[in-house]
């Protein structure tokens, strides 16, 4: 088999220590996305002002919920949801004993990425084999798809393309930065986007990171500058005026 391992994730289990104990209800009121529907599904957990710290797809395992995140950035993950913990007995750690996998094409029971069909299908398994890094992330960034906190930075989440990836429900309730997530979509005031540029059109100024060797950019760009033939289809929408 090719190359699947992503070795730039990891994955971090929240488990229950007693039968009383929901880690989905815990969960759900934390992050941006229904965790009590279909599952893997995208989200973020937020800043109080709803400005990006940490993105991640949920996985349901059992009783259990797993965390596919930033491997640089998983035991910062970890401290910041135990402080939400407070006395609840709930087991929130890095599970060593899995890696996340990717494949471009339908791989067992690999399900297809929540975000965009066309980012390709992962699966849950032994952390073995060879990398695929470096080719997911090329396929990612040709599809214009920004992850990670070197992508995202900490702007609001709205900004991030969150709606069009479906990483955001406006229905599940309350989470942290909920109000001003959602004050945004009331008014329709996504005033600025995160967008996939060639690194020789980028703005330097607005540039949160660049990938020389995939002359690629992503930059913070107010929506009125963007030209939406030169987006993706699948973030044309979200710029376009609405009609009436």
């Amino acid at each position: 088999m090719s190359a699947s391992l992503l070795t730039s994730r990891a994955l971090i289990r929240l488990s229950p220590l007693d039968e009383s104990e929901d880690v989905a209800a815990f969960l759900q009121g934390l992050v941006t996305n229904d965790v009590k529907g279909p599952l893997p599904c995208y989200a973020a957990l937020l800043s109080a002002q709803g400005k990006h710290m940490f993105d991640f797809l949920v996985w349901g395992d059992g009783a259990d919920l797993l965390l596919d995140c930033e491997a640089a950035h998983a035991d910062e993950l970890v401290k910041r949801l135990s402080m939400y913990r407070l006395r609840r007995r709930i087991a929130i750690a890095r599970d060593e004993a899995l890696g996340v996998h990717w494949s471009l094409v339908p791989h067992g029971s690999a399900l297809p990425d929540p975000r965009l069909a066309a980012l390709g299908h992962r699966w849950l398994g032994a952390p073995q084999g060879e990398s695929a890094d470096s080719t997911w992330t090329a396929h990612r960034l040709s599809l214009g798809v920004p992850e990670g906190r070197a992508e995202l930075g900490d702007i609001l989440w709205l900004e991030t393309n969150a709606v069009e990836l479906n990483g955001v429900s406006f229905t599940k309730g309350c989470y942290v930065g909920q109000e001003n997530t959602a004050r945004m979509n009331w008014r329709q005031k996504v005033n600025r986007r995160l967008v996939v540029v060639p690194l020789a059109a980028s703005d330097e100024a607005r540039r949160l990171t660049a990938y020389p060797e995939l002359g690629l950019a992503i930059d913070h760009l107010r929506v009125e500058s963007l030209d939406p033939a030169s987006l993706p289809e699948w973030q044309r929408a979200g710029v376009l005026p609405a009609e009436n």
